[in-house]
C-alpha cells in the first residue's frame, strides 16, 4: 500500500478490515481465502444486518477486501457481489451556534484552546492543526501553510480573524517558541 502511496490511516483501516474478514471466516491460512466473492458478500451482508453499520462503512470493508483480492492475493473476482446494502441513516448535521463556541473555548487553556481556536478560526483538521510547525504561520501574510494535508496535498488557510482572538495568542506562541 505504501508503494502504491496510501495513507498511513487508509493502509491500518484496511489492516483492521482484513483482519475482521478473515475472523468472521475463522480463516487460518491461504487457501481459505478461496471463493472470494460469496466470501466477502457473506461478510458484507453480516456488516449490515448484524452490526448495522453505516453505508460508509460497508464501502470502506469492501474496497479493503477487494484490494486484498485483487492487489495483494491477485485473485480475480470475476462475479458479482450482491450484499445486503446497509440503510442510509438521515442525521441532521450537529453544528455548535456561535454562542456555544464562546462559552466553550474559554473552559479551554493552553495549546488545547489555542488549537480549536485555530480550527474554528480556519477550517483546519485536527491532524493538520496538531502537525503545524512554526515556520508554516507567515503573519505578514497572514496564512497559514498546511503541510501534506488530506490526499497529501499542500495548502494555504487564512489565519484566524481577530474576533476569534486567535491572532494573539499564536503570535505569543511563535514568538515564544522562535526566541528559544
Amino acid at each position: 500500500m505504501r508503494v502504491r502511496r496510501y495513507s498511513i490511516h487508509s493502509e491500518r483501516t484496511y489492516v483492521d478490515w482484513i483482519r475482521r474478514f478473515a475472523k468472521f471466516h475463522h480463516m487460518q491460512s491461504r487457501a481459505d481465502m478461496e471463493g472470494g466473492e460469496a466470501k466477502i458478500e457473506a461478510f458484507l451482508t453480516d456488516l449490515a444486518i448484524t452490526q448495522n453499520v453505516a453505508p460508509a462503512t460497508q464501502n470502506q470493508a469492501m474496497n479493503a477486501l477487494v484490494f486484498l483480492y485483487k492487489k495483494v492475493l491477485e485473485q480475480p473476482l470475476d462475479e458479482k457481489i450482491n450484499a445486503v446494502r446497509a440503510d442510509k441513516k438521515v442525521n441532521l448535521p450537529v453544528v455548535l451556534t456561535r454562542e456555544e463556541v464562546t462559552q466553550i473555548i474559554p473552559l479551554l487553556e493552553g495549546a488545547n484552546q489555542l488549537i480549536v481556536r485555530l480550527l474554528y478560526g480556519s477550517g483546519l483538521r485536527i491532524a493538520e492543526a496538531l502537525r503545524l510547525r512554526v515556520k508554516d504561520v507567515d503573519f505578514a501574510m497572514k496564512h497559514v501553510t498546511v503541510r501534506s494535508g488530506k490526499g497529501a496535498k499542500d495548502r494555504r488557510r487564512r489565519l484566524p480573524t481577530p474576533a476569534t482572538g486567535v491572532a494573539a495568542p499564536i503570535t505569543a506562541s511563535v514568538t515564544t517558541t522562535r526566541d528559544q
